[in-house]
């Protein structure tokens, strides 16, 4: 009786195996690893702070964190939309609301702490979480920041998920097994902020969860026996 209740359960495990994530509109998978060599202009985020000078009215000169809204707020013109915005962008804006205001508006946005400089790394690994970013930093020295790989994980699946400067999230799956083996495949592009590393769990890992959760938990079998090669079950 127990050696043929087996069989609809290996039929089972079959399948509920994990596909291949594949591309959609909504979850592209694109080689943008190495995406045109350039740096983009930096965009303020929440957190970050920067000075503002005003060079002919020294008394209005603040240092300012952007707000969790996004803003920051100066004198005779309230508050202004910093997030998601360069340096330059901000002073054009501070140029015009304070032509009103001052007779020569001679104005510096300097920005001067970048907290925002954070990332995520999920799924198997030790210590998952947000983290700081502290320089250029690739996704294996993220996940080993990260306390590196549990005996769960799947390394040669590994998504690199960041949001372009147009707003799009893109995703990169990368192998970094092949990356260990020889370095000359380690083709990681550097982390930026916001960007976030997840590590897949291996099928084999998700099918022994699926048996424990809902196999070893629910059925009234007794998984303390073995089978032998002649064919017969042992407690």
């Amino acid at each position: 009786m127990k050696r043929c209740s087996l069989i609809p359960i290996a039929l089972l495990l079959g399948a509920c195996q994990t596909p291949e994530p594949k591309p959609s509109e909504q979850f592209p998978v694109m080689d943008w690893r190495h995406e045109d060599g350039r740096d983009y202009a930096y965009l303020l985020a929440p957190g970050d702070t920067l000075q503002v000078v005003f060079h002919t009215a020294p008394e209005l000169n603040r240092d300012l964190v952007v707000a969790p809204d996004g803003s920051v707020t100066l004198p005779y013109i309230g508050p202004v939309q910093a997030s998601a915005r360069t340096s330059a962008e901000i002073r054009a804006s501070l140029m015009q609301a304070y032509a009103s205001e001052l007779k020569d508006p001679d104005i510096d946005v300097i920005p001067t702490g970048f907290a925002s400089q954070r990332i995520f790394v999920g799924g198997e690994v030790n210590s998952p979480g947000m983290m700081e970013l502290p320089g250029q930093i690739d996704p294996l020295q993220a996940i080993i920041m990260a306390g590196g790989m549990n005996d769960r994980a799947k390394p040669s699946n590994v998504a690199l998920m960041r949001r372009m400067p147009g707003g799009q999230v893109m995703t990169a799956v990368i192998d970094l097994n092949k990356g260990l083996s020889d370095p000359a495949l380690a083709d990681w592009t550097p982390l930026r902020r916001f960007d976030v590393v997840y590590v897949p769990r291996s099928k084999i890992a998700a099918e022994n969860l699926f048996v424990q959760q809902w196999i070893r938990a629910a059925l009234p079998l007794d998984f303390s026996f073995y089978y032998d090669v002649a064919g017969a079950f042992r407690d």
